[in-house]
C-alpha cells in the first residue's frame, strides 16, 4: 500500500456556480458529517454565547443577590443557572431577574436537549468501515477482457447480504455536437455476497454487450472515462445498513494489469490473508486480442 494514489475528490474537479445560499436548511446534515472537533466546537460556542449574552441582560437588569455589579459574576452566575448548577452563593431576588433565570432555564434546556440528541445520533449512527482498492484493473481472465475491483470491511465484523454496484461514466457527443456524460450500470460476476468480511473482488466480463467492449487507454482518456463502486448491507452488530462508494478516474483505471492475490495457500492447509498487498497489483502479458500491458512508474 506504500505506493497507493491518492484520488481527487469531485469537489477538487467541479467548481460550482449560480448555487443558492442555504446556510441552515442542511445545518443538521452538516453536523452529522463533520468532524468532531468542529461540533464539539460549536456546542461551546452555542453554550459560552448564550451565557454571555444572558450575562448583559443580568448587568442590565441587576438583581442578583451577593454580585459584585461585575461582567464576570454575571457570567458565572449564568453558567451557573444553565448548568442547573446552584451554589447558592448568588440568586435572583427582584422579579425581573427571576424572569429571566426562568427564561434563561427554557432556554438551557433547548440548549442540552439538542446537544445531547446530536451527541447520541452521532454516536449511534452506523458507519461503514469500507476500504476499495486503489485502482481498477483490466486484463485477460480465461481469455476475456476483464474489469476487476477489490473491497473488503475493515472491521472484524461482518456486513450481511452486501450488494454490489459498478458505474460508468464516459462523455460523449451527440450528432448535433453537444457534449453528453452517459451512464450506465456495468453487470457484475457476482453482486451479491451473504457476508462481506476482509476482502472481495468485483468483476466486469467484457463481452460484446458491454459497454467497455473495445475500449482502449487512449479512448478512455478522451472519453473521460470515471467509474464508481458502491456496497451497501446490513452491519451485524447494529443490525442497521450501512453503504461506502469510490469513485475511480481515468487515472485509476489500469489497462493490462491485475490484482495481486492476497490469498497464499500454507503448507499447513490453511490460508495466509495478506492484507499488506490489498491494493498492490502486477502486469500482465499481452495478447493479440489484449494487446496492453501496464507498466509501472519507476
Amino acid at each position: 500500500m506504500a505506493d497507493r494514489p491518492k484520488k481527487p475528490t469531485l469537489a477538487d474537479e467541479i467548481v460550482m456556480v449560480g448555487v443558492q445560499p442555504h446556510p441552515f436548511r442542511d445545518l443538521y446534515h452538516w453536523l452529522l458529517k463533520a468532524n468532531w472537533s468542529h461540533v464539539i466546537g460549536l456546542i461551546t460556542v452555542l453554550f459560552l454565547g448564550v451565557n454571555v449574552l444572558y450575562a448583559f441582560a443580568y448587568l442590565a437588569l441587576g438583581g442578583i443577590a451577593n454580585s459584585t455589579g461585575t461582567f464576570a459574576d454575571a457570567f458565572f452566575f449564568s453558567v451557573q443557572t444553565m448548568g442547573t448548577i446552584g451554589y447558592g452563593a448568588m440568586y435572583p431576588q427582584s422579579l425581573a431577574a427571576n424572569v429571566l433565570v426562568t427564561s434563561e432555564a427554557v432556554v438551557g434546556l433547548l440548549v442540552t436537549a439538542l446537544a445531547t440528541g446530536l451527541v447520541f445520533q452521532r454516536f449511534s449512527q452506523p458507519r461503514a468501515y469500507v476500504v476499495f482498492s486503489s485502482r481498477l484493473v483490466i486484463s485477460e481472465v480465461d481469455g476475456v477482457p476483464t474489469l476487476m475491483g477489490r473491497l473488503g470491511n475493515d472491521r472484524n465484523d461482518l456486513i450481511v447480504d452486501a450488494e454490489m454496484h459498478l458505474d460508468l461514466v464516459r462523455t460523449a457527443k451527440t450528432k448535433e455536437g453537444h457534449l453528453l456524460y452517459r451512464s450506465a450500470e456495468l453487470k457484475l460476476v457476482r453482486n451479491r455476497a451473504a457476508s462481506l468480511s476482509r476482502t472481495w473482488s468485483v468483476m466486469h466480463v467484457i463481452t460484446p454487450d458491454s459497454p467497455l467492449y473495445g475500449l482502449t487507454p487512449e479512448q478512455a482518456i478522451t472519453e473521460e472515462l470515471a467509474a464508481t463502486l458502491s456496497v451497501s448491507g446490513v452491519d451485524e452488530v447494529t443490525h442497521q445498513t450501512v453503504h461506502a462508494h469510490e469513485r475511480y478516474d481515468t487515472d485509476y483505471i489500469v489497462f493490462g494489469a491485475r490484482l495481486v492475490d492476497t490469498l497464499t495457500p500454507l503448507p499447513t492447509g490453511t490460508l495466509q490473508l495478506d492484507l499488506s498487498k490489498f491494493d498492490d497489483i502486477e502486469p500482465t502479458a499481452p495478447t493479440a486480442s489484449f494487446p496492453f500491458s501496464w507498466k509501472p512508474k519507476p
